[in-house]
């Protein structure tokens, strides 16, 4: 295991030597709202894209919000000349995760960065998530209605499906277990429909056949939510790997792509009691499908220091205080052993027990309540085995929301808000 103290920008290059060969580097956070975190990202991220040649950014965030930045920071005709103006338009509960001031300078630079280059070669900035059914539908009425009106019955028919239900599509799921694959016939007919188009190669069928995909993986979601148990989960992360895979394909041969999402989807389920309770993680995915030696997984850890969460699904976000982690946990082994922030890449053959053992390792999503801290807040963990890497900042401070609009979104599953 190699232990590096973190200062200078220099100080990430043990990081950038794990990754020389990786074709998919996940980057995550131990929470959505901690400003260290995003920042640390940020700087390596910058390098993944200027040195080693990355060819997107794909984060835990929905397909047509993360398009709209997409569209900006690669000077599309139609998109924004400022990247903030994009991530304020998030809607969907909780904005900040995305919707920030430290995102909003990655994005800016990312343009200033792809206005030098030609647009094949520029980095894009794309969704992961299964969430936006209603905002993916819109999208696919707007192609489908410049490019192909005769395909917009297929749309519609899977739009009058769910319309029922309103914008509380979880109630689809409860109607599904006693009116079996309610929608899932149109979903597919629309599905089939713009992988068609996609064959064209232009930038907005893919967009649409990835809206699409969303639309199938969201049915599937649902229905599965209702039955309790990790189901829905395992739909949201496969699907989230799925994109990642077509990204990889789109982007074209020697395609490499950075994935930012929190710890618990990059860190290996099989290194914690995700596994034992029937889950997969879009890291455990990524391994699996594209080789241990082909993903570097990174995470991160701190003791104590200040997060933007919410007490409750849906309540407005505020600044909460991360108390000093429990005993025994990961983080308190490192508070006792590493400088104020340091990388840890491991490997070989003299790796330390808290790096092989099962410790608990704190995972705050975006609803927190610091009085669990006694017994909630943690993911058994191996960690050598869970990640590649990890970095460690010994105390945090909260990240900064931009003034977005905020729905309420879709619970999402264990852990609360991840």
């Amino acid at each position: 295991m190699q232990v590096q103290r973190l200062g200078a920008p220099s100080d990430l290059d043990p990081l950038l030597e794990r990754v020389r060969d990786a074709r998919v580097v996940m980057i995550g956070e131990a929470t959505h709202g901690t400003y260290d975190y995003y920042r640390i990202r940020e700087q390596l991220t910058r390098r993944l894209i200027a040195e080693c040649g990355f060819s997107f950014v794909a984060v835990e965030g929905d397909w047509p919000d993360c398009d709209r930045v997409h569209r900006s920071v690669t000077g599309a005709t139609d998109g924004l000349a400022e990247p903030q103006i994009a991530l304020e338009r998030f809607e969907r509960w909780p904005t900040w995760m995305w919707a920030n001031a430290e995102v909003a300078r990655f994005c800016r630079w990312l343009r200033s960065w792809n206005m030098e280059r030609a647009q094949p070669s520029r980095v894009g900035f794309h969704g992961l998530d299964v969430y936006s059914l209603w905002e993916s539908m819109q999208a696919i009425f707007d192609y489908l209605g410049e490019e192909d009106p005769a395909s917009l019955e297929a749309a519609q028919d899977a739009y009058r499906c769910f319309e029922p239900y309103g914008k509380r599509v979880e109630e689809y799921g409860v109607a599904s277990r006693f009116v079996s694959a309610r929608c899932e016939q149109e979903v597919i007919r629309l599905l089939a429909r713009t992988r068609k188009f996609a064959a064209t190669d232009g930038p907005g069928a893919f967009s649409a056949w990835q809206n699409a995909e969303v639309l199938a993986g969201a049915e599937r979601y649902y229905r599965e939510m209702v039955a309790g148990g990790p189901g829905s989960w395992n739909v949201r992360d496969t699907h989230m790997a799925d994109t990642l895979d077509r990204l990889l394909e789109r982007y074209g041969p020697g395609a490499r792509g950075v994935v930012w999402a929190h710890n618990t989807h990059v860190g290996d389920a099989r290194a914690t009691d995700m596994a034992t309770d029937g889950m997969v993680n879009i890291g455990q995915l990524a391994r699996e499908r594209h080789g241990a030696d082909g993903v570097v997984l990174i995470g991160f850890g701190s003791w104590r220091g200040t997060v933007i969460a919410a007490p409750r699904w849906g309540s407005p976000a505020e600044a909460m205080v991360v108390p000093p982690a429990r005993e025994g946990s990961v983080e308190h082994r490192l508070h006792e052993l590493m400088p104020e922030r340091a990388v840890l890449v491991f490997g070989g053959p003299d790796q330390p027990g808290w790096v092989t053992d099962t410790l608990d390792h704190r995972a705050i999503g975006v609803v927190y309540d610091p009085s669990f801290e006694s017994w909630g807040n943690y993911v058994p963990t191996r960690l050598g085995q869970r990640y590649d890497a990890l970095i460690w900042c010994d105390e945090t401070t909260a990240l900064h929301p931009l003034p977005a609009l905020a729905s309420p979104g879709e619970m999402e599953t264990y852990p609360a808000g991840v």
